[in-house]
């Protein structure tokens, strides 16, 4: 079987650093070594190039411009040649433009499509754009409901983490642990203010890529806020020493909030939450805000806490109680590693999509 997963932004350094970056590359990677798929990933940049990646092929496309201006709709010529060799065409970011142009080709050519959205932002071709998807798989329950996805056409396959590599480890654990954008919807600044007294704050991430006064001042803004403070910028972590990070954490804070501090509305936040995940499978309990998939993820009292978005008190009062209870937060992360391996691994989470593929492909 030929599956092509087609992402209109890169993880990493050339690309960005974000959910809907890593999720096609670590999915991609998984199918990549199940037996008789031979899974490639389809992305874009400035030149073409052809990469390797633990047995996956990564097909970086040029993209002559942008539609708009905008990193998530790269125009590229060449990515007819490159689905018209598919079984099945996955793709990621329903509006992106990869996603439109590649579900067009791929229904012209009668090949499957599927999309898996990440909540990017944008029309819908006055409801036909759905209609050019045989399936829809969401990365949570709570991500097809937001996003619409259409009920008789869509599976859950949630995502994954590498329980290898993402493990616990013997090393002393210390302090609380942020891992991500920092975009104000990422509550980084409630954080910051709940940080209990004595305990350390490590920040591991950038500013997000958004131009526009005043959330571009975010970084700067957090900076201010943690002056006086035990407060750690990491800046962009290397992706091979995320796993040291998590394991030397006592707790990971999870703050993302309906309302950022600009006053702004989050329509839609965390449809899932990488983070937790490898939080999770390193055996570190997880302080998380009560909102998008994060509920799917966490269980309350079990595997780590929940807090209403954006209230302080409950926050610092849940990091308080995992740091004080050295014991109970090591019976919390047992649970949780256990939760992690059982349900939300990368191998699962293949295994759900390729359940898709072939029922949509047929007998062979």
């Amino acid at each position: 079987m030929r599956v092509l997963h087609v992402a209109p932004t890169a993880f990493g350094h050339d690309g960005l650093f974000g959910g809907g970056e890593r999720y096609p590359l670590e999915l991609a990677r998984a199918l990549a070594l199940v037996d008789g798929v031979r899974c490639e990933l389809v992305t874009f940049g400035r030149e073409a190039r052809v990469e390797e990646h633990d047995g996956l092929r990564i097909h970086v496309l040029r993209a002559v411009g942008h539609l708009g201006g905008h990193p998530a709709h790269p125009v590229a010529p060449a990515l007819a040649a490159v689905v018209r060799r598919a079984d099945v065409v996955h793709t990621h970011h329903l509006r992106s433009l990869p996603s439109r142009i590649s579900a067009l080709l791929a229904r012209a050519r009668r090949i499957p499509v599927v999309v898996t959205d990440h909540g990017l932002a944008g029309g819908d071709w006055l409801g036909l754009l759905p209609h050019l998807f045989n399936r829809f798989l969401p990365v949570s329950e709570y991500s097809a409901r937001v996003l619409r996805a259409p009920r008789g056409r869509t599976t859950v396959v949630w995502g994954g983490v590498d329980p290898v590599r993402f493990s616990p480890g013997s090393c002393p654990r210390h302090g609380v642990l942020f891992v991500g954008r920092l975009t104000p919807h990422k509550g980084v600044d409630r954080l910051i203010a709940a940080l209990p007294d004595g305990a350390r704050l490590s920040i591991a991430g950038t500013g997000g890529h958004d131009p526009r006064p005043p959330e571009r001042g975010y970084p700067d803004l957090l900076r201010r806020l943690a002056a006086g403070r035990d407060v750690r910028f990491l800046g962009a972590v290397p992706d091979r020493e995320l796993p040291a990070l998590y394991r030397s954490a006592a707790v990971v804070a999870v703050p993302s909030v309906h309302r950022t501090v600009y006053g702004s509305d989050v329509a839609v936040s965390e449809l899932l939450g990488l983070s937790t995940l490898e939080a999770m499978a390193s055996g570190t309990p997880v302080v998380a805000s009560r909102l998008g998939g994060l509920p799917e993820l966490v269980a309350d009292g079990e595997t780590g806490h929940l807090v209403e978005p954006g209230d302080v008190a409950a926050l610092r009062n849940r990091l308080t109680l995992v740091l004080g209870d050295p014991a109970a937060a090591h019976r919390l992360g047992e649970a949780a590693r256990a939760r992690a391996v059982e349900r939300f691994t990368w191998e699962a989470c293949a295994r759900r999509c390729l359940a898709v593929y072939e029922a949509l492909i047929g007998p062979r």
